[in-house]
């Protein structure tokens, strides 16, 4: 006889009990579906988790990949903004170079034979940087251009700054050479009385070379330097009476005689239209005038030609 097993079900109704027999057999099947069910359920439910889970990582790389790409994206933006500063700065280097010669040409300044152009050998300035290119096919290759070319545009500074300061250094030369050439007429008013020609002495009456330019003007006028330079005398010296020599360098000196007096002091340095002394009557003279001579490398030549104004 098959193992039976008997429920009785009553109820708080007051309905009758009710009996429920069932085969014991069947209650393990009943147990073991019950188990293979609730596994199932676990089963599904950590898939649900892993799954769940797998979204989110999912998600998040998404998000990591899109903010990736858009960096990525400013990145490369600003690639080609810098390839384009590149080209930008040659193309200025390339103005100054040219702005440089202009200078020179006017200036009448040849550089030196074995200098080399700004761009080195060749001279030729490097073609511009395609910045219309995809960077996501020749990414790699752009950045090798661009150090490239910063590498070219390194020395090309160089060069020309070295260019720049040797242009400098030459104009800083011809202004102190200028500002200490005599160059404007020693006062303001006068008269010539007598030029850098041969005329008949007005003491001896014979014809002599006179050696500068004669002034005439009233008694006291202010006389100016005519340059920059050093005054290496100051004081009574013979037929000159009083007089003032100012050494320009470069070889000129300027003569300054028969001055009322002397307002400048040997050693004391002078700016073109300092006023150095008055005029006077003193030495050899033949009324109140200013005696002026230029010398280069001890010659006089004739002032006239060396004023300007």
């Amino acid at each position: 006889m098959k193992k039976r097993v008997t429920f009785f079900l009553a109820s708080n109704s007051g309905a009758p009990v009710r009996q429920i027999t069932i085969p014991k057999a069947a209650i393990g099947i009943i147990g073991g579906l019950a188990m293979l069910g609730l596994l199932t359920v676990g089963i599904v439910f950590v898939d649900y988790l892993n799954i769940r889970k797998k979204s989110m990582q999912v998600q998040q790389l998404s998000h990591e990949i899109t903010t990736q790409n858009y960096e990525l994206a400013g990145q490369r933006s600003k690639i080609k903004e810098f390839a384009e500063n590149i080209n930008t700065l040659k193309a200025k280097l390339s103005n100054l170079n040219q702005f440089e010669q202009k200078i020179r040409i006017i200036a009448n300044i040849e550089k030196d034979s074995d200098a080399r152009n700004v761009f080195g050998v060749g001279g030729s300035i490097p073609n511009d940087i395609d910045t219309g290119i995809s960077l996501e096919e020749r990414h790699n290759a752009m950045l090798r251009e661009m150090h490239s070319q910063l590498d070219i545009l390194d020395a090309a500074f160089i060069r020309q700054e070295e260019s720049f300061s040797s242009l400098l250094d030459y104009l800083e030369d011809k202004r102190r050479l200028l500002a200490s050439t005599p160059a404007i007429r020693p006062m303001n008013g006068g008269w010539v009385t007598s030029r850098f020609e041969y005329r008949k002495s007005p003491f001896t009456g014979r014809r002599e070379f006179h050696h500068g330019l004669d002034i005439a003007a009233r008694m006291g006028t202010p006389i100016m330097a005519s340059a920059d330079g050093v005054v290496i005398y100051s004081g009574r010296k013979g037929s000159l009476g009083y007089a003032i020599i100012i050494d320009h360098g470069h070889g000129m000196i300027t003569r300054y005689g028969h001055l009322h007096e002397c307002l400048k002091k040997r050693g004391e340095h002078v700016k073109r239209e300092d006023i150095i002394g008055t005029v006077g009557n003193t030495g050899l003279s033949t009324g109140p005038h200013l005696h002026y001579e230029i010398r280069i490398n001890g010659v006089p030549v004739n002032p006239e030609k060396y004023i300007i104004n």
